[in-house]
């Protein structure tokens, strides 16, 4: 029987069925992964995408921790002899804070003032003290004690008895909660001995905002704030609508409002719910700008790894440099170095005459098809030098973001790869293989150092991780990955496959040529199940041409009756529009394959190993922009949108430098969602807003602007 928590979580927001839900989670429990069940299984999902595959997977991942929790909580309530008395609210709890504010009456205490009156006898009193205090004192005095020698101090210890059994109270921390998500304003100083070195967080030295309007990436700012000692930071509805609220909501739980009751419950309320409540709610609202902004950093990662790829081109790549020189490689088509030297056409060297020889001889000796061009240092300068020159061939010219480029060159796997080189020559090589296929070069680097996203060092590490590890794993399976080409650390994503295998696949390419899929059964501990998950995103160039498309083996037999039935061959097939048009798809309908398996076999049949990131373009930037003090208010400029955060997108113009287009200043209509309205990469035009060449900012806007 399928949980009816995980149906009220998962299903109500995608309309999958309860058979369909249950056959995924079968899958699932079988060992298929998310690539694997997004492609090849959708009759039995309903067409679940890989995004509603990741959000199964983990609400199934909470479900089970909420039932482990429950569990526990019932057995230490039947050992207490008080859960018949729960049994109800715990059954009608869908959430753990629910069922912690039932548990949290009859958790074991550390000492506390509350607990310390209780040793002393004072809990008939606060009882007594709830229901009625008239004569509270005349009463207090039976309980004189060493520990409480006054009737003040036996009130006091009564009091403390009822502030906690008040802020323990299911209800009353079920209705402060809510008043503190929905009504909260998060409210942040300055901490004045700290002016001058907090000054990088001025906008939020005297900052009150309602905290459900509180965008991300300011609340994650006001915390970090807080977490340096350099702002003072609370989240708090309006005191007195709160104390009125403790007040009624204890009135509906059997609390009589006498004095007695009033003072403990003022006392709760500051003592005891608000710091709880304003921890709770502060990390309930961290969490979900964690989350957002996770899951933009996702969203951009997945847009600069499936950024179009030049392919498999003769590349020559240039790290460019002033005083050291610009570091050359020759890049063959499958990404192999062929040559490296270093040539220096700026100053102080200036020597432009040989470094222009020296180009165009290695573009003619190595049939060189493209050059890359990194966008660091002198890398304006390099690109207008390199266009001026003339060749013996058409050849484009590409200015590659070299983000992260340094940080892999001096990785154990760059220095595996080239140990005879130093870092200079392995960050040229990841330039151009950047060029040649973005997403088998990226992936080598560690996400932080690629220079996207926002406050990652804010983001919980293993939220982040997983975020990333599955865009990585959703992009290399989308776009599949040439076994001829593809490095042991791409192959780790592949799915099904992992460390273990990729090294194993390896080795086996090395010592002997991998001619079809099938082959890949030969290597040790490639089992059926593993070589069912992968064996659809790996393309092989050999006899079937069938493996080199996304068609999965299982249905090769399939393929070929098809084939049959129109009287053809398998390569007569594939990629004739005339042969593929006379399939009748509906009669190759069975319980197994459907109409959404079959659709997406005549897809690849019509374009085998088709690449959906699409056609790289050459881009220039305006050659008389050269740095920010060229910039005047009102002018339009080409860029490109080299980051994007929840509060806008920055632009290059080739000066450096980016500029801010502030979401307001994207569209003129609203956006909630940036990444719905911009992407990595993506070229635009853009008009100056402002340019402070003492600050370096620069503001753009995009709003009622043709784009490209």
């Amino acid at each position: 029987m399928t949980d009816s928590l995980l149906l009220i979580r998962f299903r109500g927001n995608t309309g999958i069925s309860v058979h369909q839900l249950e056959q995924t989670i079968k899958l699932f429990e079988e060992g298929a992964t998310v690539p694997f069940i997004a492609r090849y299984r959708k009759e039995k999902t309903g067409g679940l995408t890989d995004e509603n595959l990741l959000e199964l997977k983990k609400i199934l991942t909470e479900v089970e921790d909420f039932n482990n929790r429950k569990q526990f909580i019932i057995n230490t309530l039947m050992a207490k002899g008080v859960f018949d008395l729960l049994k109800d609210k715990i059954e009608s709890a869908t959430t753990l804070n629910e069922l912690e504010d039932i548990y949290l009456p009859f958790k074991e205490k550390r000492k506390n003032r509350a607990q310390n009156a209780r040793d002393a006898g004072l809990e008939p009193l606060a009882q007594t003290l709830i229901r009625d205090d008239r004569n509270a004192k005349q009463i207090a005095e039976k309980y004189i004690s060493s520990t409480f020698a006054d009737t003040e101090k036996v009130l006091q210890g009564a009091r403390d008895i009822i502030a906690e059994l008040i802020s323990e109270n299911h209800q009353v921390r079920k209705t402060f909660r809510q008043c503190f998500e929905q009504k909260s304003f998060i409210i942040s100083k300055v901490i004045k001995s700290k002016l001058e070195e907090a000054v990088k967080y001025k906008d939020y030295f005297d900052y009150k905002e309602k905290i459900t309007s509180c965008a991300a990436h300011r609340l994650l700012a006001i915390l970090r704030g807080d977490k340096e000692k350099l702002l003072r930071v609370s989240v708090m509805p309006d005191s007195t609508f709160l104390l009125n609220l403790l007040f009624d909501t204890i009135k509906s739980e059997g609390f009589y409002l006498n004095t007695q009751v009033k003072t403990a419950a003022e006392d709760a309320c500051s003592r005891l719910l608000i710091p709880s409540m304003e921890n709770e709610t502060i990390g309930y609202y961290r969490l979900k700008a964690e989350t957002e902004s996770a899951r933009l950093f996702a969203v951009v990662l997945k847009q600069l790894l499936l950024a179009p790829p030049l392919g498999q081109k003769n590349i020559l790549a240039i790290d460019p440099g002033f005083k050291s020189g610009c570091k050359i490689v020759c890049l063959d088509k499958n990404g192999r170095l062929l040559h490296n030297e270093t040539i220096y056409p700026h100053p102080p060297q200036s020597q432009q005459k040989i470094a222009s020889n020296k180009i165009s001889t290695l573009v003619s000796q190595y049939k060189i098809d493209a050059i890359a061009i990194g966008d660091g240092t002198a890398g304006r300068e390099t690109g207008t030098f390199i266009q001026r020159l003339r060749f013996d061939r058409k050849i484009q010219v590409f200015m590659v973001n070299e983000d992260g480029a340094s940080v892999y060159s001096a990785t154990a796997e760059a220095r595996k790869e080239f140990p005879e080189y130093d870092v200079t020559v392995r960050g040229a090589v990841s330039i151009g293989r950047r060029l040649m296929d973005p997403l088998a070069e990226l992936i080598k680097i560690n996400p932080r150092s690629l220079g996207i996203g926002q406050y990652q060092h804010e983001i919980d590490e293993m939220m982040l991780n997983s975020a990333l590890d599955q865009t990585i794993e959703h992009c290399v399976n989308t776009v599949g990955v040439n076994l001829e080409t593809a490095s042991e650390k791409l192959l780790t994503y592949v799915s099904g496959i992992g460390e273990v295998m990729a090294k194993k696949i390896i080795d086996a390419r090395t010592n002997s040529d991998i001619r079809s899929r099938s082959e890949l059964k030969k290597i040790k501990g490639m089992g059926d199940k593993t070589f069912e998950m992968c064996a659809g995103f790996i393309r092989i160039n050999g006899d079937n041409p069938l493996d080199k498309s996304a068609v999965h083996p299982e249905n090769y037999p399939l393929v070929e009756r098809m084939a049959e039935d129109i009287d053809t061959t398998i390569t007569g097939l594939i990629g004739s529009d005339s042969q593929i048009q006379k399939i009748d798809i509906t009669k190759y309908v069975t319980d197994e394959v459907g109409l959404p398996t079959l659709k997406d076999i005549i897809a690849e049949l019509s374009k085998p190993g088709r690449d959906v990131r699409g056609i790289i373009k050459v881009f220039e930037f305006n050659s008389e922009i050269k740095s920010i003090n060229d910039l005047q208010p009102d002018m339009l400029l080409p860029g490109i949108i080299t980051n994007i955060t929840n509060f806008g997108a920055f632009v290059d113009i080739g000066i450096k430098k980016d500029g801010l287009v502030h979401i307001s200043e994207i569209s003129d209509e609203f956006i909630s969602d940036i990444s719905s309205a911009v992407r990595l990469n993506q070229q635009v035009m853009v008009k100056v807003l402002s340019a402070d060449s003492t600050t370096g900012r620069i503001q753009f806007s995009m709003k009622g602007i043709q784009q490209p």
